[in-house]
């Protein structure tokens, strides 16, 4: 009895593979072609990127990012916080924004300004990105990209 199970499932089993067989098989797809997407668009939008490296700096940054996140949650604008650590004078921040520094400023080593800091910068990153956005939209060049601009 267990001889014939078998052999029944061997039966089944060839005359589905010889169904799959007698298809025709469907030609593969061409990829899109790779001029057409866009040089500016970012899958990653809305990010705000850490390239602290001391904790006077976190504290700027999570701050700041606490700070914009509140102002403008739905915001697109992707943008870096960066930091110089010096020895002697505290810290030297910049925040980024399509390669270009929208805000710049040294943190004494007090933690205490950090807080006080960011959330002046968040106004002033907001508007220097507004302006950046406009001069971008109205200021066209065939000899340059919009990531150039």
């Amino acid at each position: 009895m267990r001889h014939s199970r078998f052999s029944v499932s061997i039966i089944a089993l060839v005359l589905s593979g010889g169904m799959a067989a007698a298809q025709e098989p469907e030609a593969p797809k061409a990829p899109p072609p790779l001029d057409q997407g866009q040089i500016d668009s970012d899958p990653l939008q809305g990010l705000i990127l850490s390239r602290t490296m001391t904790v006077l700096g976190w504290d700027f940054y999570k701050n700041f990012a606490e700070v914009w996140q509140a102002l403008y949650p739905d915001s697109r604008d992707t943008i870096t916080v960066i930091e110089r650590p010096t020895a002697q004078f505290g810290s030297e921040i910049w925040i980024n924004y399509l390669n270009q520094a929208v805000f710049h400023t040294f943190l004494s080593p007090a933690r205490s300004r950090a807080r006080e800091e960011s959330k002046n910068a968040v106004e002033a990153v907001h508007n220097n990105i507004e302006a950046i956005n406009i001069q971008r939209r109205y200021a066209q060049d065939a000899d340059l990209g919009p990531e150039e601009m």
